[in-house]
Formats: structure tokens, sequence, C-alpha cells
């Protein structure tokens, strides 16, 4: 009998097989069911292992509603995928065209995955089965505008690094869920966006960065408390350029062509936490920074910026600042650090929050 259950023991460790790397969406399966050598003679019979869903696309993986079929190559979407997926991923592949019966019964599809393709056409019907579609992924594609009739589930939408050039008054129209929209990397110009493009919108999000803008955009929604222009080609900030902002926390204008901001520009932006100024052409410091309460973050470095007055940055008078600042950018400055007083940053939480020197020519 010991004999016997010595030589048992390697028999049963040789069913077991090396580990196998899961996929990606594949983190949370552990159905501790480990694959075995059906062995004729052995006189263990296996555990049958569960059948794979006889309507998972040749190549992909699914698992949970969740269906991976990136990196294959393909070149156009596989058919029989599950009409109970939630999420559908098939980015990092060939596919140049979305036809009409793509997604056909995929009513339950909560995010489509479409990045890094070469999608240049959209069928104007592809979308209309996704009537819960909230996240649509579709940048670094070769579209040339931006699909119409999206759903009106929508509630993000990322478009960024393809090739589009306008937005035209309809694009967005029904989209009253959409609350951030990621459109940088295409060669948009001011003259793009047609008059009452972002109508009815209520963003939250918004960046177009790495574009061909020369100045703000006009009449995006006011409801937005991010809005991202950097890398563009804006020259200058205006009196009007932000007036209808005023929920914005967070604005980003760095690596631009600033040179100038009028005087009471930012006063109409009562709300902004951050403040991304930085890789400019600004001379001074921007005017009206004071009469910012919110304010705590302001970068300001790799500017042209000579000087620094002893009120550039706080308010006079104590208690008139509501947020101390977490944070002041002045490197790469030709900036004297040696002659600016102390109290220029007597609003400031910590001498640890500004940054100045490394300046060179």
């Amino acid at each position: 009998m010991r004999l016997i259950l010595l030589l048992s023991i390697p028999v049963a460790l040789s069913w077991a097989l090396p580990f196998e790397q899961r996929g990606f969406w594949d983190f949370s399966m552990d159905d501790g069911l480990p694959m075995m050598n059906d062995e004729e003679g052995s006189g263990i019979i296996p555990t049958p292992l569960p059948p794979l869903p006889m309507d998972c696309p040749f190549g992909c993986q699914c698992h949970l509603r969740v269906i991976q079929c990136s990196d294959l190559g393909l070149t156009s979407v596989p058919k029989n995928i599950p009409h109970d997926t939630r999420l559908l991923d098939l980015q990092n592949n060939k596919i140049t065209e979305i036809r009409k019966d793509d997604f056909l019964g995929l009513h339950h599809l909560y995010a489509l995955v479409l990045m890094n393709n070469k999608i240049s056409k959209v069928h104007e019907k592809a979308f209309d089965p996704l009537r819960r579609l909230q996240k649509l992924y579709i940048s670094k594609n070769n579209l040339a505008e931006i699909p119409h009739n999206l759903p009106h589930s929508l509630l993000e939408l990322r478009i960024h690094e393809n090739k589009i050039k306008k937005v035209s008054k309809d694009t967005f129209n029904g989209l009253k869920n959409v609350n951030c929209i990621e459109m940088g990397g295409n060669p948009l110009e001011n003259s793009g966006f047609e008059p009452g493009a972002f109508n009815g919108l209520k963003l939250n999000y918004l960046r177009i960065s790495e574009a061909k803008l020369t100045g703000i955009p006009k009449d995006l929604p006011d409801t937005l408390n991010e809005l991202h222009l950097d890398h563009n080609q804006i020259q200058a900030i205006e009196l009007e350029d932000l007036i209808h902002y005023p929920k914005l926390y967070r604005l980003g204008l760095s690596f631009n062509n600033i040179r100038m901001i009028e005087n009471g520009s930012l006063n109409f932006l009562p709300m902004v936490r951050e403040f991304h100024l930085d890789n400019n052409k600004l001379s001074r410091v921007p005017p009206g920074l004071p009469d910012l309460k919110m304010l705590q973050v302001v970068y300001l470095h790799a500017n042209n910026i000579t000087q620094v007055g002893v009120n550039d940055f706080c308010p006079v008078g104590f208690g008139a600042k509501r947020v101390s600042y977490n944070g002041i950018s002045l490197f790469s400055n030709p900036v004297p650090y040696w002659e600016v007083q102390p109290a220029t940053f007597r609003c400031v939480s910590s001498r640890f929050a500004i940054q100045f020197g490394n300046y060179r020519k």
C-alpha cells in the first residue's frame, strides 16, 4: 500500500500544467480548476472544465461580459459578439471602417474601445443599437469628422489624435448627458468650430490640446470645471475670453505663445484653483491673481518674467484670500530671486511651495 501511494504522487504532479499568464481583462478569473491530462488507466476521473462560450469571437477572450479582442490584427469588427456584452475592447487592430450592423444586438454595451485602429469611416447608423453606451474611446484613428448620431446615453467621448478639422453645429445634438470630451491632437483651428457647436452640452471636462488654436474658443459650455488648451498657438487672453466660465476650477494653457493677459480678464474665474501658464512668453506675472480667492496652484515657469512685485500674488489685507497657495512655480524665468521681497509670498502655505531658480539663457 505504501509503495502504491508513493508511486501515485509523481503521477498526480504530472497532471498540473505550468503557470499560464492571464489576459488583461482576466485578472479576476480564478475558478480553481487546474488543467489536467486525460491519461487512460490512471484510475482517476479529472474534474470537467466549463465549456467555452460558443459565441465568443475567434481569437478573443470572453469573460464576465467583457470581450477582449485587442492586438489581433483585425480588419473589421468580429461577428458573434455576445449580446450581453458590457465592455468590448477592439483597440490596437487594423479596423478601417465601422459598418451599419457591426454592433447589432449589443443593447447592454457600456464601454466601447476602438483606440489605435485605422478607422476613417463610421456608418451614420452604426451606433443606433448602443442605447446604453456611456464610454466611447475612438482615439488614434483616421477620422476626418466626429461621427454623427452618437448614442444619447453617452457620458464620455475620447476622440483625440485623429484628423478632425471641423466641428459642425449638429455634431453633438442630443448628447445632454455627456460630461467629458477629449479631442486634442486634431488639426483644429478656431474657425473649425461652427457657432453653436457646443450648444446643449453640460460638460465638466474639455481638452483641445495639441491643436492649432490661436485663441480661446468661443461659446464653450458654461458648465465647464476643467478646460485644457495646452500645446496650441494661443497668443493672448483677452477681456471677454473667459467671461462665460465662472465654474472653472482648473485651466490649462501651458505650452502656448501667450504674451499678454488683459487686465480684468481673470476676474470671471472666481472658483479657479489651478492655473497652468508655464512655457509661454509672459514678461510679467498675470494681473488679477490676488483677486482669485480660491487659487491654490499657479504654474508660471519657463516664461520671460523679469520681476515679481510684492502684491503680484497675495491680496492686500489679512483674510482677503480664502485659501493659501500650495504651489507657485517661477523657475526658468530671468527673475533675480534674491531681490524678491519675502512678503510677496505671505499667503503661501509653506516656503517649500515656491519654486525659483534654474534659469538659463
